[in-house]
């Protein structure tokens, strides 16, 4: 059945103005309608494509929010190499480029160089086929890349058809997909009030959500992407200069980072750098570097590339942000494994634009490595631009009375032995249970499929429970009642009931299950296994030793004495008793210890 014109010329008008808004918006940074205006065009198209489904095509703009998750990525060869970029560190470096350049051209008074910040992100390839993205995909080794092209239909800032006329017939367009600082900060906001483990940067964030195989998560991430430059380019002609070309890309609907510029000289280059290096803090987006560019085309063709990088390309990298200040004291830390980390606690210092008074020291083996000492003066570096590290010690400027760091014998949280297995770097509390720091993952680990198999009872949930004062420890599950969930935020009766049922039947499991879910550092499922048909009973377990927990197949020396570790703690062996105590059960398993080797001895 054929569309009404008038219905048929509507979806169009509407496609081109939302389209319009759109490079606005996200090309040119200057909206020229409110945000409700623009939902208001949008809500219009999508209900009218809703009414009549044969308007739906594939660059309408509705069809951004995502497709069916796929179940793996297929492969993609670029047809025009992804190379890297020379690095410079140095002014040096820098005049050494250009003189290379001006020597394998010849005679040549002023180099022409486009100069763009360096965006720490992810490139992308995108293809248009007669103005329509048909393909987006990943650098991968610079030869071969994966397909992510549902996944960059779900990016607002990339057009799903070019604007205007006259582009080429195939063009590959070239860029930097990233992630905006406040975005970041606001993924991690949420990670973190959910108990999830956080993003270490917003690269990686940028990077995860590019590759997921479910395009709708990756819409939700909120991506953007400034273009650099082309690859493929047939059945059409572009201008004669890399900053003409991006103009171009610009008129055609895409993004373009507006610090760009053009300067002649590697000394305009040098100022430049340092005009980006003084503006980075305030950027919205991660950066490490600018890039310079020879600008003329005809140029670069002459200057060619070497295996991996082109003759006429550097990208020039920042330093890491770093800083001097003095260390004033260090704090031990509890993971939420029991790992112990050693914290800087340093006189404040700015460095990039922030105020630093906290670095991570990693572990003790890395406190020895920089013979550090409390009250020197420090070399602080923020690590990836993201976590504060200490990375040097200035010993000319010891004092006198400078105090050693020695690790602590019990845990800052909960007091129990602090352990340090030989051949490991992570010293670990051994309060395992009970250990306040702790807490909530071992409940979560304790209620995990594998583990207690508790259905319902997930990381949000658990974080409730522990926050309210309901439980601290695995045992306390098996005391809640239905008044104590329903006054949780959003727990229906039907809910709560659901919960209390779930742990009722968790109480009938098995051995290898219960030791398992205990959260014994190193013992995995496997071990879990090996050591219930071992023992057979958990209180043979509870009472062995070092050289009798050697004999279980695939436990040596360091597993062994976390096991001992772990059941030396009275506050563990308290809560198997209160699990046991409250009904937690399985069928006994067959031992292979000989009874009688028990018989009459101490196991310590």
């Amino acid at each position: 059945m054929s569309l009404p014109a008038e219905i048929v010329e509507q979806a169009e008008r509407l496609r081109g103005a939302i389209n319009r808004h759109n490079h606005q918006y996200h090309s040119l940074d200057s909206p020229i309608i409110s945000d409700v205006e623009f939902d208001q065009l949008f809500r219009e198209l999508k209900s009218l494509e809703a009414r009549y489904p044969g308007l739906v095509t594939e660059d309408s703009p509705t069809q951004r929010i995502g497709a069916t998750p796929l179940s793996a990525f297929s492969q993609i060869s670029h047809e025009m190499p992804m190379l890297s970029l020379e690095n410079a560190f140095s002014e040096a470096d820098l005049e050494d480029f250009e003189r290379r350049i001006k020597a394998r051209l010849g005679a040549f008074d002023v180099l022409e160089f486009v100069c763009e910040p360096k965006i720490d992100g992810v490139a992308i390839s995108l293809l248009y086929v007669d103005g329509q993205l048909v393909r987006g995909a990943t650098r991968g080794d610079g030869t071969t890349g994966e397909d992510v092209t549902q996944n960059v239909r779900t990016i607002e800032s990339i057009p799903l058809r070019l604007q205007g006329e006259g582009w080429p017939r195939r063009l590959e367009v070239r860029g930097e997909i990233y992630i905006a600082k406040p975005t970041f900060h606001g993924i991690n906001a949420d990670a973190q009030a959910r108990g999830e483990k956080l993003f270490a940067n917003p690269r990686n964030v940028a990077a995860g959500s590019l590759r997921q195989l479910d395009s709708r998560l990756t819409a939700k991430r909120k991506l953007t992407m400034y273009c650099y430059s082309v690859g493929l380019v047939e059945g059409g002609e572009l201008p004669p200069t890399q900053a003409g070309i991006l103009q171009q890309l610009q008129d055609w609907g895409l993004r373009i980072n507006p610090l760009v510029e053009v300067v002649q000289g590697a000394a305009m280059c040098r100022i430049y750098y340092e005009q980006i290096l003084a503006r980075r803090a305030d950027l919205d987006y991660e950066i490490d570097g600018v890039v310079f560019k020879v600008n003329s085309m005809a140029l670069q063709q002459r200057l060619g590339i070497l295996t991996r990088t082109p003759r006429w390309a550097i990208a020039h990298k920042f330093p890491a942000e770093e800083g001097y200040t003095r260390l004033v004291d260090v704090e031990f830390q509890v993971g939420r494994t029991g790992a112990i980390t050693p914290v800087a606690r340093l006189e404040p210092v700015k460095i990039g634009g922030v105020t630093i008074s906290n670095a991570t020291l990693h572990n003790m083996d890395e406190v020895g490595r920089l013979g550090l000492k409390i009250g020197d003066r420090v070399l602080v570096q923020r690590a990836g631009d993201v976590i504060p590290k200490v990375v040097a010690v200035d010993q000319s400027q010891r004092p006198a009375d400078a105090r050693s760091i020695n690790l602590p014998n019990h845990c800052p949280a909960c007091g129990a032995e602090i352990v340090l297995v030989d051949g490991e770097v992570i010293a670990r509390c051994s309060g395992g249970l009970f250990c306040s720091a702790q807490r909530k993952e071992n409940i979560r680990h304790f209620a995990s499929r594998l583990a207690m198999d508790i259905e319902g009872l997930g990381t949000k949930l658990v974080n409730q429970l522990v926050d309210e004062g309901l439980i601290a420890s695995p045992a306390d599950l098996y005391s809640l009642t239905e008044s104590d969930l329903l006054g949780l935020d959003r727990m229906a009766p039907k809910s709560a009931n659901n919960l209390l049922e779930a742990i009722e039947k968790s109480k009938a499991t098995t051995m290898a299950r219960f030791i398992y879910a205990l959260g014994i550092s190193e013992v995995g499922e496997s071990t879990a296994r090996n050591l219930a048909l071992f023992f057979g009973d958990i209180d043979a377990l509870r009472a062995a030793n070092n050289e009798l927990l050697q004999t279980v197949a695939d436990i040596g020396p360091i597993v062994a004495e976390k096991i001992l570790a772990f059941f030396h703690q009275q506050n563990n062996q308290k809560v198997i008793d209160e699990l046991l105590a409250a009904g937690v059960h399985w069928q006994t398993e067959i031992s292979t210890v000989d009874p009688t080797a028990l018989t009459g001895q101490s196991w310590v």
